[in-house]
């Protein structure tokens, strides 16, 4: 799968649907794959349609309540709203439904819930899972260690946005677009658009210098918040636009003095190209 949240993990022979949600960072599963993987049923839509009802006859739990709808791909390769549920909200459903594999699921979903939380412990293992997915897909070198410093960067930008008060995903994808549209001239969505892409990730499709001024725009923030100590999402905002333009600033400079733009239509696939070609 193209978007770097989505992953399928496999449950003996059972794909299960996933999602990694970075800011709350905790893995989302898809419902009816768990319930199809409990109970081999035929309709396991039907199964879960009717799985809350009974449910809430005998408990008066609404088990939708505890269910996230987020956007999975589906056979047709086409990605449509799903119920999915923590580790937490899935054991709940897991008491709620008769199976010999009530059990061994449990002891999975442990499983795979701990390679996140392993790698909070040891940052390498994360380092290194990333740097062999993007020499699989081709970036070089130099863009890998760019990419890799970036999420770094990303990480202390989105931990001291947590610090002054911001705790939605909701906020934090605000303030994203903010800092993007100052530093860069056009918002995430009209980003994406001129590189082409859809769900892709937006700095995974950067090249070297536009990865280089999200940096210093994400970075200046930081430094910034921590030197103000803003509380809220309007004053956090506000030190979001004053680092952002540090980095419009030298991205002027530089196009001034370079007699190019900075920002590119180039996606990955060009980045890549672009790449191979020096190799050869």
């Amino acid at each position: 799968m193209k978007d770097e949240n989505n992953f399928l993990k496999l449950f003996e022979d059972k794909k299960i649907r996933v999602y990694w949600d970075a800011n709350e960072e905790k893995w989302y599963f898809s419902v009816i794959d768990i319930i199809f993987a409990l109970t081999d049923s035929k309709d396991p839509n039907d199964y879960w349609y009717k799985l809350k009802i009974r449910v809430n006859e005998e408990s008066k739990i609404e088990l939708s309540t505890i269910c996230r709808r987020l956007k999975l791909p589906s056979k047709d390769g086409k990605k449509y709203n799903t119920d999915c549920a923590d580790i937490k909200g899935i054991f709940r459903i897991i008491q709620s439904v008769p199976s010999p594999k009530a059990e061994p699921l449990k002891l999975w979903l442990a499983r795979v819930g701990s390679e996140r939380i392993d790698e909070d412990f040891d940052p390498e293992l994360a380092i290194n899972r990333a740097l062999n997915t993007y020499r699989r897909k081709g970036y070089s070198e130099e863009w890998i260690n760019q990419r890799l410093k970036s999420i770094d960067v990303r990480k202390e930008f989105t931990d001291e946005l947590k610090r002054s008060g911001i705790n939605t995903s909701k906020d934090f994808a605000i303030l994203t677009n903010v800092l993007t549209s100052v530093w860069s001239g056009y918002s995430v969505k009209e980003y994406k658009q001129l590189k082409g892409l859809k769900k892709e990730n937006l700095r995974d499709n950067m090249t070297n210098m536009e990865i280089v001024l999200n940096m210093l725009a994400e970075t200046s923030s930081t430094e910034i918040s921590k030197g103000t100590n803003p509380k809220g999402f309007d004053e956090s905002k506000n030190t979001v636009i004053e680092g952002a333009t540090v980095a419009k600033v030298a991205k002027d400079i530089i196009e001034k003095k370079s007699g190019k733009k900075i920002v590119s239509s180039k996606n990955a696939n060009q980045i890549r190209n672009l790449n191979n070609n020096k190799l050869a």
